[in-house]
């Protein structure tokens, strides 16, 4: 496997590669968060290319160049980077993979830069949110995102009005959730607001898979497929879509890194299950969720 890495005074963008060591003629742009997550999206590129695929991992905030927090993002910076696939890597199949926050620029790409065969969302959301300060509860008035150095339209999540890492018990879900999810939760029950700001896959020409845990802790991720099936379908939408909904899946779903690489990383399942509250409780369900989501992403990716 070969690696390279991108900065964006050099290159336009942040990012990270793992190239099969025979090449490859599809890619995959893998969109976490930020440059330090928890989960590094270089690990999700390297785990593509197990497979036969280049991933490129394409950093949000938190490296030099990008913005300190979640605000602001600009989606231009992905406009290098699928140049580079396509004119450097000579890779003619390209697709996009959004995890969580993630979700929400793999559909702008799709949207806005086009010409990705395959979108791939996990633990979605259908909208993008205003943009936070580093303590991550300070709100912006700005969006999470921008497009040629506009706002792209968003909904707000008041996350100064709960104790984003609290959990509790709420009217709308039949599980223990995070103040966070609350926050969204609310933010979707505004129509106005969420019809100005909803994201539009049915605007791209991909194949559409989306993965997703029916008790979320984090936020209503189930909820937000519903919706982006319903725009879909309502849209007339020609392209294959599938939806996976796992009946005891955590927020933590969809692909995850080489376990025999990481076993560093796998040694901390039990601490990642006191913060994700879901899966410490279905540990050996969402192991196996893990599993399918692995096996329906990658021969998604390959069936284009």
């Amino acid at each position: 496997m070969k690696h390279e890495d991108f900065e964006f005074k050099r290159d336009g963008f942040v990012g990270h590669l793992a190239e099969p060591d025979e090449g490859s003629d599809r890619a995959v742009i893998v969109i976490m968060g930020g440059e330090q997550s928890l989960l590094p999206g270089i690990k999700f590129a390297e785990r593509f290319a197990d497979f036969g695929i280049t991933g490129l991992a394409v950093s949000l905030f938190g490296a030099e160049g990008l913005p300190d927090a979640p605000n602001q993002i600009p989606l231009d910076m992905f406009l290098p980077a699928v140049s580079m696939l396509r004119e450097k890597k000579q890779i003619r199949h390209i697709s996009v993979y959004g995890q969580s926050m993630g979700s929400i620029f793999a559909v702008l790409v799709a949207q806005y830069i086009g010409d990705m065969e395959n979108l791939i969302l996990v633990s979605p959301t259908h909208v993008p949110f205003e943009g936070t300060k580093e303590d991550k509860k300070t709100m912006t008035g700005h969006s999470i995102a921008t497009w040629q150095g506009e706002d792209i339209p968003f909904v707000r999540a008041d996350f100064s009005a709960v104790k984003a890492a609290k959990y509790q018990k709420h009217p709308a879900a039949g599980h223990k959730v995070l103040g966070m999810w609350v926050a969204y939760y609310e933010a979707y029950q505004s129509e106005a607001a969420v019809r100005r700001a909803r994201l539009h896959p049915e605007r791209s020409s991909a194949r559409i898979l989306m993965i997703a845990g029916q008790e979320d802790e984090a936020w209503p991720s189930e909820l937000s497929v519903r919706a982006i099936e319903q725009q879909l379908r309502e849209s007339g939408y020609e392209k294959e879509v599938k939806v996976m909904l796992f009946p005891h899946g955590s927020h933590l779903s969809g692909l995850m890194p080489n376990r025999e690489r990481e076993k560093r990383l796998y040694r901390m399942i039990p601490l990642i299950g006191l913060m994700y509250r879901t899966f410490g409780k279905y540990r050996r369900e969402n192991l196996e969720y893990f599993e399918m989501s692995e096996k329906a992403i990658i021969d998604w990716v390959k069936g284009s």
